[in-house]
């Protein structure tokens, strides 16, 4: 059962559609396949076997550690996501781990030393690969100016648009969002407190700009915001 998921998984992936049938069913040998569940963490970047992993359902956050202990969260992965090493190097100076969001996930991962065979034996793949880690370090880079440029206000109104953007759904007039983070994970995102993250939307509700729910947020109207 796990080989069919395997194979379905990479085949609907864009990374991959360069690859033939066969090759794709080569790669179901050396890919590993892992279910999660909320709260547990699947990913150190301190680990001894580095790995590079495909989430194909669910969310995940990647929590970055700094030498105090303080947490924030460097990125969300959604369905289709890569994490990991990504860079193809063991950085053991970076201090991060991957914790579960959602009721349960779905991971695809390769040995980093698999995955490096891979890459040399498939040139299209490889430069399609290098397309997508250049694509994901420039978001990461345009996040963190973001946070340096910018007030609280407005990093939390610019991450729901965001947020919205890429997985709300409308209804009528509204934009409704699966809401699977807690108000300290939002705080972590964009870099401030959690009391300070808590005013923000509460005078967002008192204005009637959105509706905050443990389930789902709920907002009026996106351009507003």
């Amino acid at each position: 059962m796990y080989e069919d998921l395997k194979y379905w998984y990479l085949r609907d992936h864009k990374l991959f559609r360069t690859l033939s049938m066969s090759q794709i069913k080569q790669l179901c040998i050396i890919i590993g396949f892992k279910k999660a569940k909320k709260g547990e963490i699947i990913y150190f970047s301190t680990s001894d076997v580095p790995r590079i992993f495909l989430l194909k359902k669910g969310n995940i956050k990647i929590v970055s550690v700094d030498e105090d202990g303080n947490e924030t969260i460097k990125d969300i992965i959604q369905k289709g996501d890569l994490f990991g090493e990504l860079t193809l190097e063991a950085d053991n100076q970076t201090n991060e781990y991957a914790k579960v969001l959602s009721d349960d996930v779905a991971i695809c991962s390769f040995l980093m030393s698999d995955f490096e065979d891979l890459l040399l034996r498939n040139p299209s793949l490889a430069l399609s690969y290098t397309k997508f880690v250049g694509l994901k370090m420039k978001c990461i880079r345009n996040s963190y100016s973001n946070l340096i440029s910018k007030d609280a206000k407005t990093r939390l109104h610019q991450f729901l648009k965001d947020w919205a953007e890429k997985e709300g759904k409308i209804i009528g007039n509204k934009v409704v969002i699966e809401n699977y983070l807690t108000q300290n994970d939002i705080a972590q995102i964009i870099c401030t407190s959690r009391q300070t993250t808590t005013q923000l939307l509460n005078e967002m509700e008192a204005n009637g700009t959105l509706i905050y729910g443990r389930k789902e947020i709920s907002i009026a109207d996106i351009t507003k915001i």
